[in-house]
């Protein structure tokens, strides 16, 4: 699978990695998502995201028990304080909450999961000082419009912003006319969630007919092509949910695909920009 570098953090991640939101919190369908992030994690997919409002903890603490026995060094673990906690304290003690249902000793992400009512300027020092304490190597934020994520850049001192996590899928792609551009002048990686936009962009016909023609010329599937064309910038990556064995697989082999530039213009036609406007979120 590629990788590159992870903003200006010195780190290479793999181009695809594995999000946690809605994941089955019970039973046999538990297991076969627990099973299916083990299985992501051997095939490179070592960048997990999750969020402490994910389940109210409890997706933190299923990812803390999949990832029981696999060497810490070995994974990239970012998780994600609420807006409601982000004051300076309350950021420092939501990290620590979020540690012990992961059973981690440290993160390597810490994000502000969007943009609240606490100053910004108090949230971001309480994340660089969560670095200073070693709970965890990065900071970044999520949901963030460009000015925002340059104004929460402008307030850390010591370290740069990792990265800003935000959702991006063949059928939202307002963030390539400027956060991406901005991002990338500045170092900032940008994290794509919810990629396959709930299967959405395979419910047109023309879409679905490029797609699958893409996907034949490549051996692949339309699933992967679309996270090949989201990851094709140098500063973009993807968290696609997986909760399958089966299609966390499929997801892993997307980061081996290399889309030309033909392809590039025909998935361009049949999923168009739009025009700019405010940020998309779920």
């Amino acid at each position: 699978m590629k990788h590159k570098p992870f903003g200006t953090t010195g780190v290479d991640l793999r181009v695809i990695g594995q999000g946690t939101w809605n994941m089955p919190e019970s039973g046999s369908a538990r297991r076969e998502a627990q099973r299916a992030i083990e299985r992501g994690i051997a095939l490179g997919m070592t960048h997990l995201d999750t969020a402490e409002m994910y389940g109210a903890g409890a997706v933190e603490q299923f990812l803390g028990e999949a990832i029981q026995g696999i060497p810490r060094e070995k994974l990239f673990i970012a998780t994600k304080v609420l807006p409601s906690n982000a004051t300076y304290q309350g950021t420092l003690e939501a990290a620590q909450r979020s540690l012990e249902r992961l059973r981690c000793d440290y993160l390597d992400l810490y994000l502000l999961h969007w943009p609240a009512s606490h100053p910004l300027e108090e949230t971001m020092q309480a994340l660089e000082a969560l670095v200073e304490r070693g709970t965890t190597r990065f900071v970044g934020v999520s949901n963030f419009e460009t000015d925002s994520m340059l104004e929460a850049a402008s307030y850390l001192r010591a370290i740069p912003l990792a990265c800003n996590q935000v959702l991006y899928h063949l059928g939202e792609r307002g963030i390539e006319h400027e956060l991406i551009p901005a991002a990338r002048q500045r170092g900032i990686a940008i994290v794509a969630y919810t990629p396959f936009g709930r299967g959405g962009f395979l419910r047109t016909a023309k879409g679905r007919s490029v797609l699958e023609s893409v996907a034949r010329k490549h051996g692949a599937t339309p699933r992967q092509v679309a996270l090949a064309f989201l990851t094709r910038e140098q500063n973009v990556f993807a968290i696609p949910k997986a909760a399958q064995v089966a299609h966390v697989e499929e997801n892993a082999a997307a980061g081996s695909l290399t889309l030309d530039a033909d392809d590039i213009v025909a998935i361009d036609e049949a999923f168009p920009q739009g025009r700019p406007g405010p940020l998309a979120t779920l």
